[in-house]
């Protein structure tokens, strides 16, 4: 089954063709970041405005890069939320008139679907298991015991870690987006700095709210006292803090719901200080981690056509009322 997928969430517009929800075939993925980059972050009219001028163009070079044309195309899937709205309704009206002039199953899948799907074209998911989703939107703790059946037993309550890992960039002065950077300074730097372990409890909630405010303050405190911020020591002291509160609570979860699966998903599940600790933990636990290549851990369409192949299968079809929206729970 060959399905084509279209990812318009934030500020990529990016176009996939994926059978069986495990090969690729065919992905084009077209990133605004430069555009944002001048504003410090995504605007979101901005976004939209430039997925309408690309939506098609992505398309026609996916079937182009994939030599296939819409006939050899078994159903269309789409990102239907959450994310930002206006860049969501690009996606979702260009797939809803794909699958109503061509005839085909219209297909919609929830984004963190999507992240954890990702790790489907690595390799096949193994049952039960945890997936630990990172990302600038999201961080949550979901349980699935089969394909498509989604538990969430934790996360965030305020920020998600990718948008502190952005706003802390900018506070050490580290342009936008400054997560990758903060992960590269954190690793060349010393953990020197005294920063509060976030929300360190019994739960499966997270909190960065705090922490985002301590590296504030502290950055405030030195400036005001005429003392130089050691950026690559606060990126470790911070990331550390990151790491050893998403690690702890993922192992205490897998210990809890006797699992033995990993995966990590989202753009966070790119950094390197949080593969290299969970790739220690789990190997002392005898747990099985997969992590998903760097090009399927940030948005892209890829990741919803695996998705959409189990939604499929599970019965998800949607009609040409198929609306975008800005926040939904997986379910």
């Amino acid at each position: 089954m060959k399905i084509l997928a279209i990812e318009s969430s934030c500020d990529k517009t990016s176009v996939s063709i994926i059978e069986d929800g495990e090969k690729e075939i065919s992905t084009v993925v077209l990133s605004q970041m430069d555009t944002h980059a001048s504003y410090g972050g995504v605007v979101p009219e901005i976004a939209s405005r430039m997925h309408i001028e690309n939506i098609t163009l992505v398309i026609e070079e996916c079937l182009t890069k994939a030599n296939m044309t819409m006939n050899d195309i078994d159903a269309v899937a789409v990102t239907y939320g959450p994310g930002l709205i206006g860049s969501l309704l690009i996606g979702v009206e260009a797939a809803k008139t794909l699958a109503l002039i061509h005839n085909k199953p219209l297909i919609p899948v929830h984004h963190i679907a999507g992240h954890i799907y990702a790790n489907n074209l690595v390799k096949r998911l193994e049952f039960p298991l945890l997936a630990l989703i990172v990302s600038g939107g999201h961080t949550d703790i979901v349980l699935m015991e089969k394909d498509y059946s989604f538990k969430r037993i934790g996360g965030t309550l305020d920020d998600a870690v990718g948008e502190c890992y952005d706003k802390v960039a900018r506070v050490l002065n580290i342009p936008y987006p400054g997560g990758p950077l903060v992960d590269k300074y954190a690793h060349e730097g010393s953990d020197t700095y005294d920063l509060p372990l976030p929300l360190n409890d019994d739960s499966y909630s997270f909190s960065f709210s705090g922490i985002k405010s301590a590296v504030i303050n502290l950055a405030h405190n030195e400036e005001q006292r005429g003392n130089e911020i050691r950026v690559k020591d606060l990126a470790c002291s911070f990331q550390n803090r990151v790491v050893e509160i998403l690690t702890k609570k993922t192992m205490k979860a897998l210990k809890e719901y006797n699992v033995k699966n990993l995966i990590v998903a989202g753009g966070v599940a790119a950094n390197k200080g949080l593969r290299e600790r969970l790739e220690v933990l789990c190997n002392e636990n005898d747990i099985n981690l997969t992590v998903p290549v760097i090009k399927y851990c940030t948005d892209n369409a890829a990741m919803i056509g695996a998705a959409a192949y189990f939604a499929y299968k599970n019965g998800a079809i949607a009609d040409t009322s198929l609306t975008a929206k800005a926040t939904d729970t997986l379910k």
